[in-house]
């Protein structure tokens, strides 16, 4: 597989964004503590639900029309026009049962729920336009100066004492800075949309829809669900579990995005090879950084955990578990993305429909019986029984296969990976370095990651060929 430089950049950007946002996490739970996070959590999720509404699939529509390369500007002016249109229904309708929003959320933030969904339009717009038109390497750098413009004016507000509001403000004025960054690059071409461009977009968002909200259940689902019925404590201490676990999604996400142009392009063209080559690239690869998280996971979880603060370490199973979630979400999303590319978002449709009523029955049974345990059992289930639809719609139509040989190497080195540190880790626990638990933590992630692409490079030409086509230097490694 030859990402090619386009997503190395992409990789990089996301891998840098990720850890600003990291690092701002551990600042925010360890200043205000996991109760104000909880409700920082908490409001995002609703902001993120009412998105859908206010876009029900034309993004994903914009980006797919748009790269076909046939009026892009047009497609752009009509997605933008329908945006604004759905945008003021829904932030009047937050306005107008502001006391309700405000009980759920359990603080006054019906005023910010609206703020960060004009604020998600304008970004949403914009990163569309860089998708469409193949910018990706563009999106990709200004995803994490969005990630760091957010947090910088977010710790300032905080620093100022503003406590949640400032995470609230300094969310949106970040995403604000960075869009309009974003929309002097795309620079796009004042259209007035025709009646066809409406209705083409509509005739792919009429099920692109339920894709938006399957990312939305997955990422979101849970945390709404626990709003109901656990402490706002616990929900953010799972919302922090969640942040780390997604933190190793990079990789998957990276290949979804720069691929998803690419199989359009080609789908358009008539390419089936070429799109049945790259199913099977973005399957090989999705798992790359999970699979070893979810062994690392499993034995250093609660020290992860403590990072954030005293008493995040009862969130270890959590994080062990949604890993396995996303490890089975990220597969599927590599599938759904190439059904959507191909022009087939009516198959993603009822793969993603069958998954989001997954979701929202297991984790309002399992929430309900067992508590927040039940919501990350409940993500992990729902994503499985996804994969296996995406998997049987994709089959249909695209003659890929399962790199059974290429997952096993991974999972192989990842199981040697386990046993070092396993070792590493009981070794540690009896010398004076463990009292420092973010040095411990370091050492021992550091140590797990060399064993695992070390070993991972020795058994896997496939991997060692990847590496050496995608560095800007040439890697000597044994051939076989």
């Amino acid at each position: 597989m030859r990402l090619g430089q386009t997503s190395v950049i992409y990789l990089v950007s996301k891998f840098g964004g990720s850890v600003l946002g990291f690092l701002a996490t551990i600042y925010f739970t360890r200043t205000l503590g996991e109760e104000v996070y909880g409700f920082y959590a908490i409001t995002l999720a609703l902001v993120s639900w009412l998105g859908i509404v206010k876009s029900v699939g034309f993004g994903k529509a914009i980006v797919k029309r748009m790269s076909e390369d046939e009026e892009p500007d047009a497609y752009l002016a009509a997605g933008t026009t329908i945006k604004i249109v759905l945008t003021t229904v829904v932030s009047l309708a937050v306005l107008v049962f502001s006391d309700h929003v405000n009980a759920y959320i359990g603080r006054p933030v019906a005023e910010f729920v609206v703020l960060l969904l004009l604020v998600s339009i304008f970004s949403g717009l914009v990163n569309a336009a860089l998708k469409g038109s193949h910018r990706v390497h563009i999106y990709a750098p200004l995803s994490t100066a969005k990630e760091g413009a957010r947090s910088v004016a977010m710790i300032a507000l905080v620093l100022l004492g503003w406590e949640l509001t400032g995470m609230l403000v300094g969310h949106a004025l970040g995403t604000a800075v960075i869009a309009a960054l974003g929309l002097l690059i795309v620079r796009p071409t004042i259209t007035v949309p025709e009646r066809r461009h409406v209705v083409r977009l509509f005739d792919f968002a009429k099920f692109s829809w339920l894709g938006n909200m399957r990312k939305k259940a997955f990422s979101d689902m849970d945390i709404m669900v626990l709003g109901l019925f656990v402490p706002a404590g616990l929900t953010g201490i799972y919302a922090v579990a969640y942040t780390l676990a997604k933190f190793l999604d990079v990789f998957g996400s990276a290949i979804q995005t720069t691929l998803f142009p690419e199989l359009s392009k080609r789908s358009k063209a008539g390419d089936t090879e070429m799109v049945r080559k790259l199913t099977n690239d973005a399957l090989s690869y999705a798992g790359l950084f999970l699979i070893p998280g979810i062994m690392g996971a499993a034995i250093l979880g609660d020290r992860l955990m403590l990072v954030y603060g005293d008493g995040f370490d009862i969130g270890a199973r959590i994080l062990t578990i949604l890993l396995v979630g996303i490890l089975a979400y990220t597969y599927n999303k590599q599938l759904l993305n190439t059904l959507n590319a191909i022009d087939r978002p009516d198959l993603a449709f009822r793969a993603n429909g069958v998954f989001i009523g997954a979701n929202l029955v297991l984790n309002l049974a399992l929430v309900y019986s067992i508590g927040w345990l039940g919501a990350a059992i409940a993500t992990a289930a729902s994503a499985t029984i996804g994969l296996l639809c995406g998997y049987y719609y994709a089959r249909q139509h695209v003659r890929f296969r399962v790199p059974v040989g290429e997952i096993s190497r991974q999972v192989f080195a990842a199981l040697l990976m386990g046993i070092v540190v396993y070792g590493a880790r009981a070794l540690g626990e009896t010398h004076p370095i463990a009292a420092y638990n973010e040095v411990f933590v370091v050492l021992l992630v550091g140590l797990g990651a060399t064993i695992y692409f070390l070993v991972l490079l020795a058994i896997s030409s496939s991997f060692r060929s990847t590496v050496s086509d995608n560095l800007p230097f040439d890697v000597p490694y044994i051939t076989n």
